[in-house]
């Protein structure tokens, strides 16, 4: 068995998050002594307790890691460990960093320099036409557009990215073999025939469900330097990613909307309390070319092909001039989780 044959195995294990594996690491140093220590010395290590080391103990009558390693050859799909060099290297930085990824697709050195564009479910004409000019423009400059594979806001974040010829990243709550929503299938696969991955931290017939989404929103959030949100209501699941993402020290932006617009609440009160307001994407590229590789393109060079992807458009939009904000992350944070979300509800240890 190597190391991430073991971490897998770790990672089907229930009662094993990406805490509890930092703290055994540090004193089993590898993963594969992890799975062979016995249940007297897995009781010495902090935050282990009498069902956590069982369940290691007796860790082969619960995970099936023969039938998991078939799964993930047969299904074409790689899988990485924080030691692997492709890990994405900003999602290390955060609290509790996935123990594996499973790649469908491949992972470029480029895709370290990513922006999340987010939003919700039901959405508008309006919403749909923006995420995709948004995402067209910041693929084209150069940065890859970090979605999550839903229906509405997320969809068009990632056709607009597809359309510039730009890289994406779609990451799923669910496991590979459960790619969820089933009707995204065709546009999962043309991410994944070389425009970018999709990437779970599920073993492979994990189902979604209201536990996966939150905990697949802390990586899109933790992968990026930043988090657009295009278009959500007050309870969008897009406002559980904004609060992620100020946690873990990343920008929010947002998209303003019709201020009578059921869909477009969570994103103006964004807005309202602090978020920097995006009409283009240069409004995003001047907050972070200092971690740009290189120069990005003028508004003009970006604009030109856009305007043929969105043939509706009459014309380009101007850079926004509004000055920065300084995100007021408390007040944020704590009406994302009034209206819906609590961290207790992952199982991140």
């Amino acid at each position: 068995m190597n190391a991430t044959e073991a971490c897998i195995a770790l990672n089907m294990l229930p009662t094993i998050g990406p805490v509890r594996l930092r703290k055994l690491l540090e004193v089993f140093k590898r993963p594969q002594e992890i799975l062979a220590a016995k249940r007297n010395e897995l009781r010495k290590v902090e935050g282990i307790g009498n069902e956590v080391a069982d369940q290691i103990s007796n860790w082969e009558s619960i995970v099936d890691l023969s039938a998991e390693v078939d799964r993930i050859r047969e299904f074409g799909t790689t899988v990485i460990t924080q030691e692997s060099p492709s890990y994405p290297k900003a999602l290390r930085e955060i609290h509790a960093p996935p123990i594996v990824l499973y790649i469908w697709g491949e992972l470029e050195e480029r895709d370290h320099h990513a922006i999340g564009v987010i939003g919700a479910r039901r959405t508008t004409h309006y919403g749909v036409e923006s995420a995709k000019k948004l995402a067209f423009q910041l693929a084209y400059a150069g940065l890859t557009v970090i979605s999550g594979l839903a229906r509405g806001i997320d969809t068009a974040a990632h056709q607009g990215a597809l359309a510039a010829k730009g890289r994406t990243i779609a990451v799923i709550g669910s496991g590979l073999a459960r790619l969820y929503p089933p009707e995204n299938a065709a546009l999962a696969e043309k991410i994944r025939a070389g425009n970018g991955a999709i990437v779970s931290e599920f073993s492979m017939e994990i189902e979604p469900d209201r536990q996966t989404f939150p905990m697949r929103n802390r990586i899109i959030s933790g992968w990026s330097h930043g988090i657009l949100v295009v278009e959500a209501g007050l309870n969008s699941g897009a406002l559980i990613t904004a609060s992620q993402a100020l946690e873990q020290g990343r920008s929010v932006y947002a998209v303003p909307g019709h201020i009578n617009a059921p869909s477009a609440m969570g994103s103006n009160r964004l807005i309202q309390q602090g978020a920097k307001l995006v009409m283009d994407a240069s409004d995003i590229l001047d907050d972070m070319q200092i971690l740009l590789p290189e120069a990005k393109p003028s508004a003009e060079a970006v604009a030109r092909p856009l305007r043929r992807f969105l043939r509706k458009s009459a014309a380009s939009t101007t850079p926004s001039s509004q000055p920065r904000h300084q995100l007021m992350t408390s007040q944020i944070k704590q009406n994302c989780r009034a209206r819906r979300f609590h961290p207790l509800c992952c199982n991140w240890n």
